[in-house]
């Protein structure tokens, strides 16, 4: 408890409140010596262009992000669950294994690999088809820092799915399967509702990294070209080293006060459906 206290709490505690005021680098030596502007931070924040283009970008990247990554985790739980009987341990770390890998040397292979002379380009080239400039084009660095997001995070979509399919009792699908039900039939009528508190959870936790997405772009694009993969977190970090202290601090409160209505949504219109 101290240590949440000391280390997430206070410093959190902090941040909220010189988010109201106009502190900025040279107010570091004598950081109780600045004006409260209130309001005015996070009015400025919101007008920035910058950051409403990072807040753009992030929309985006929870659009797309999420339900990919959630429709792929989910097909290989059931893969793995049912479709595939042998090596299904290995098959299941192989899968896992992107979330625990180092992502600055993730982020470094997938650079070389985009690159126009990389290895995806060569296998493109290979079946007559020219590569594209994936870091350098704007559509296509998003869709390649969109597509590390989803290798990293679909081993940890799959075995949540996989745990929530698990607990589904057997006797279910042998009833249904008595009554004529097929695969697909109870597939949609009877794994996905059985699914649904499972399927809150990812999506809540897919949410929230996609929202809080940093490390991608960072590595692999520094934001660029043109910010279009630049996230509000990018952003933020980006404020606090041009010495904008107030206006880092207002931009982080207002990704969580939007993290916190996307819950809120999630929850209720889950709970509404089922």
């Amino acid at each position: 408890m101290a240590t949440f206290a000391v280390f997430t709490a206070v410093p959190a505690l902090i941040a909220l409140v010189y988010s109201f005021t106009n502190i900025g680098v040279a107010d570091m030596r004598h950081p109780f010596d600045v004006d409260f502007v209130f309001l005015g931070t996070f009015a400025r924040v919101l007008t920035n262009a910058g950051f409403l283009q990072s807040l753009a970008t992030t929309g985006l990247f929870v659009v797309i992000g999420v339900p990919l990554t959630m429709l792929i985790g989910l097909a290989l739980a059931l893969a793995l669950n049912s479709g595939i009987k042998k090596l299904r341990a290995a098959y299941r770390a192989a899968f896992y294994l992107p979330v625990i890998t180092n992502i600055v040397a993730a982020a470094v292979i997938w650079q070389y690999a985009f690159t126009l002379q990389g290895p995806a380009n060569s296998f493109l080239a290979s079946i007559g088809i020219a590569g594209p400039n994936w870091l350098g084009s704007p559509n296509m660095a998003f869709t390649t820092v969109v597509m590390l997001a989803i290798w990293r995070n679909i081993g940890t979509c799959m075995v949540l799915f996989l745990a929530g399919l698990q607990s589904i009792s057997a006797e279910v699908y042998e009833a249904a399967a008595l009554d004529g039900a097929g695969a697909w039939r109870r597939l949609i009528s009877m794994t996905l509702p059985l699914l649904q508190p499972t399927t809150l959870l990812v999506s809540v936790l897919m949410t929230v990294s996609y929202m809080n997405i940093f490390d991608e772009p960072y590595l692999v694009t520094k934001g660029g070209p043109l910010g279009a993969t630049k996230s509000v977190a990018l952003w933020v970090y980006e404020q606090f080293g041009f010495g904008n202290i107030a206006n880092a601090m207002a931009g982080a409160y207002v990704m969580l006060a939007i993290i916190i209505v996307l819950g809120i949504i999630q929850l209720r219109m889950l709970r509404a459906r089922s």
